[in-house]
C-alpha cells in the first residue's frame, strides 16, 4: 500500500456532511463502516452518489471510504456525491465533465426556518371570519 495515493474531498448537502476517501481500487463504496447499499437502504441513492464515476469513465478505478453525519439519507446521498466529485478534481483532469454535469456546485437549498405566528415555514393558522 505504501505510495498509493489517496485524495480527499468534503462534500455537502442540506445538513448532512461526508468526507471521503477515494483510494485505487475496484469500485467499493463503504459509509461508515458499511456497505453503501447496506447503509442507504436503496440502490437508487447509491447510484447517485457514485454518478461522478460514470460522467468521468473511471467507474471501478477507486475505492470509496465515506464518513457521512447529518441530516437524512436522500442528503447524505447528494454529499456523497459532492464529496466524490471534489476528490476526483484532485485525481485527475475532470474538472469540465464534472462542471458541466453540475456536481461541483453546492446544493444551497436547506430547510426554511419556521416563523412566530405561523404553523410552519409559510403555512399560516385557519382564517375564520366570524
Amino acid at each position: 500500500m505504501a505510495g498509493e495515493a489517496i485524495y480527499y474531498g468534503t462534500g455537502r448537502r442540506k445538513n448532512a456532511i461526508a468526507r471521503v476517501r477515494l483510494v485505487p481500487g475496484t469500485g467499493k463504496v463503504t459509509v461508515n463502516g458499511k456497505d453503501a447499499v447496506a447503509y442507504f437502504g436503496r440502490q437508487q441513492l447509491v447510484d447517485s452518489a457514485t454518478e461522478p464515476f460514470r460522467v468521468t469513465d473511471t467507474e471501478g478505478h477507486f475505492d470509496v471510504i465515506a464518513r457521512c453525519n447529518g441530516g437524512g439519507i436522500s442528503g447524505q446521498s447528494g454529499a456523497l456525491r459532492h464529496g466524490i466529485s471534489r476528490a476526483l478534481l484532485s485525481a485527475g483532469e475532470y474538472r469540465s465533465e464534472l462542471k458541466k454535469a453540475g456536481f461541483l456546485t453546492r446544493d444551497s437549498r436547506v430547510v426554511e426556518r419556521k416563523k412566530y405566528g405561523l404553523k410552519k415555514a409559510r403555512k399560516r393558522p385557519q382564517f375564520s371570519k366570524r
